[in-house]
């Protein structure tokens, strides 16, 4: 049991609830994915926790829709199945990258049937939903209708044999109705022609619900200083006009319509076999979730007197967060905490191109890893090229400079320059007393700086932006550097000068605990390792910088290189993994696996001439007991066990599709 205390809101506190878009749970998220969402909220919520405010930072795998239903057709399991083992792939992910939730959950539960049921009542009864007819592709096989990604056949456009019902993955053609399809099949039942017929279906009256969401957005906007992109979408939808909207669908993976809502038997016979649609529900998921981390979830999503919502995702999902939810919110009378500012990204392509599972072009949650570089180092190069205000690149070549030209030389050198001289055998470890000229007037000047520079990294991490919060917090550590180095400060001034030695020890030791202060939230590991090194706590981060946290006399524990030189020769391996084909990727892994066998093989061969020159009978019997195994089997024996229940991330990954969400 988890005997940590659930974190709920103070009041008379500013206290902060942040969620990043749910991840949806078969689709292996990639670099583009992992900053506009969720690195992103993990650094403001860090941050709001460095800062001593309460802060809850709620996400979770969305799990129902088509998408999964017909994945997991694919792989031949259920849909639990499947969802267990890509939840299990997503949280290993964000582990390694260090995305610390406070509750990291799913959709697939009985909290989310109980919330999203509950709102669809009130919405229902409130006079906001309406049921339209419509005709859809049926299935006389299996007696179902069916979702466009249950219908495949031959593009209309350009001719492709495999084309699903809501795209064709060789033409990019989306125009189309699914039975406009030639040769049209159903996916479940590919013998089975489908049939256009009737169906109802509910829908939500977003029309009616605009002036009052379109007054609330005009506020919230304003007061939350939503980002720029957030509010050009938001602008654009509601000048459009809202338009009702189906919130059902023919599925079986989803949450299931109420029926005791309806008053006669033949509305409940026609509802019983349908759920809610993925759009409607997934922003549930918000509360949902956190009602599975605490019963007094209400606290925090029916609290707006007292709690900040603060929602992070890629522009595609500025919609549904502020426009949609909020229509549910607004709908159902209730006190809901609403939107407080909403951090939409533009998109982050990779090397002039974009990220691709199908075609295996750029770089996965998954890869980062495999490079053997840091984690920090990839949140770094990740935050500092953040699509804020537009689109931008993933480079290979600017990833090595970024790690090798300013993580090392700046932020590593200065803190290294720093510990190594309290470690020397002038200062033993201990902190020199700084107190004779940690006043002087020759040193006002730097704590002036720095303080300037404090006052920066706050309002940038304040208004969100996060891009130029670590710019700032890269300042502060280049101005312990200039500080060192326009008072050369080396053993020499130790000799010459000690009172003023001393003093520049004190300062840019304290400086550098500062710098674990404003890195942390971006860098948490490197962060940890700077507090190690100075063997001292955490230091929230402050209004005003003293100089003066750690005390003469401290002592400091053994300095340690925080980042590592990266060979710019590396860009061009990289570039090569990541920005072939997929085919290119498969016959690379083939042609490994081949080496691999071939001198598994070759050993075997080895062991058993050698055991065939034994002269006794008996070591000749022995030797026939003991004849090479293949290949396989050889292999088996060589793994090293794999932890019940688990698999490692690559080997469910390599074949995983891009999966997007349908198209309502």
């Amino acid at each position: 049991m988890d005997s940590q205390p659930k974190i709920l809101p103070k009041k008379g506190e500013r206290n902060i609830l942040i969620t990043s878009a749910l991840p949806y749970v078969n689709n292996v998220p990639h670099l583009g994915n992992i900053v506009g969402s969720l690195l992103s909220a993990d650094v403001f919520s860090r941050y709001n926790k460095a800062r001593g405010r309460p802060t809850l930072y709620v996400c979770g795998t969305d799990e129902y829709g088509t998408a999964t239903e017909v994945k997991s057709l694919e792989e031949g399991v259920t849909p639990r199945e499947l969802c267990d083992k890509y939840s299990r792939i997503h949280a290993e992910i964000y582990e390694w990258f260090e995305i610390k939730f406070d509750i990291f959950g799913r959709t697939s539960t009985t909290k989310q049937t109980e919330i999203t049921q509950g709102i669809f009542r009130q919405l229902y009864q409130n006079g906001y939903t309406t049921q339209r007819s419509s005709r859809q592709p049926y299935c006389e096989k299996h007696k179902g209708f069916l979702a466009d990604r249950y219908i495949e056949g031959t593009c209309p456009k350009c001719g492709y044999e495999d084309a699903r019902g809501d795209q064709c993955d060789q033409c990019g053609s989306v125009d189309y109705e699914p039975l406009d399809l030639k040769d049209a099949r159903c996916k479940v039942d590919p013998d089975v022609t489908p049939i256009a017929k009737d169906t109802k279906h509910i829908h939500l009256l977003l029309d009616k619900l605009q002036p009052r969401v379109e007054e609330w957005v005009h506020s919230s906007s304003q007061k939350g200083a939503w980002s720029s992109n957030s509010r050009i979408i938001t602008e654009s939808w509601l000048k459009q006009g809202l338009r009702d909207r189906g919130i059902t669908r023919d599925l079986k993976w989803g949450v299931p319509i109420p029926l005791d809502v309806f008053n006669n038997d033949e509305d409940r016979g026609i509802y019983e076999s349908k759920v809610f649609y993925v759009w409607f529900d997934a922003c549930i998921g918000y509360p949902s979730i956190t009602a599975t981390y605490t019963e007094e979830w209400e606290q925090w999503w029916k609290n707006p007197e007292n709690v900040q919502l603060y929602q992070f995702q890629g522009k595609d999902n500025v919609p549904f967060h502020a426009l949609i939810f909020p229509s549910c919110q607004i709908g159902t009378g209730d006190n809901w905490t609403m939107l407080h500012h909403l951090s939409a990204t533009e998109y982050l392509n990779y090397e002039k191109g974009k990220f691709s599972k199908s075609r295996g072009i750029g770089v996965f949650g998954n890869n980062a890893k495999d490079t053997g570089v840091l984690a920090d180092v990839w949140r770094y190069y990740l935050l500092k090229s953040r699509p804020e205000t537009g689109d931008t690149q993933f480079e290979w070549q600017t990833f090595i400079e970024r790690n090798n030209n300013e993580l090392l030389a700046k932020l590593g050198n200065f803190v290294n320059r720093v510990i190594r001289l309290v470690n020397s055998k002038i200062y033993n470890s201990i902190i020199p007393d700084y107190t004779k000229m940690h006043s002087h007037p020759d040193f006002a000047k730097v704590k002036q700086d720095i303080n300037t520079l404090l006052k920066q990294y706050i309002g940038d991490l304040e208004a969100v932006k996060l891009r130029a919060g670590i710019h700032s917090a890269m300042e502060i550590a280049e101005a312990g550097n200039n500080f060192l180095q326009s008072n050369k400060f080396d053993n020499k001034l130790v000799a010459s000068e000690p009172e003023k030695a001393a003093a520049i020890t004190g300062i840019a030791i304290n400086l550098i605990l500062l710098c674990a202060s404003v890195f942390e939230p971006y860098l948490p590991a490197t962060s940890r390792s700077i507090l190690e090194q100075l063997q001292a706590p955490f230091l929230y981060i402050p209004d005003e910088w003293t100089a003066d946290d750690i005390k003469p006399s401290h002592q400091i524990g053994k300095a340690k290189y925080l980042f590592s030189h990266i060979d710019e020769k590396k860009a061009d391996e990289w570039r090569e993994l990541y920005g072939g084909t997929q085919a290119d990727r498969l016959q690379r892994d083939e042609e490994t696996a081949k080496k691999a066998a071939k001198k598994v093989a070759d050993k075997a061969r080895k062991a058993a001439r050698k055991l065939g020159k034994s002269e006794t009978s008996g070591e000749a019997k022995e030797s026939k007991m003991l004849e090479p195994m293949s290949v396989e089997a050889s292999a088996v024996q060589d793994a090293s066990p794999m932890e019940v229940g688990k698999e490692p991330v690559d080997a469910v990954t390599d074949g995983v599709q891009q999966v997007t969400l349908p198209k309502s």
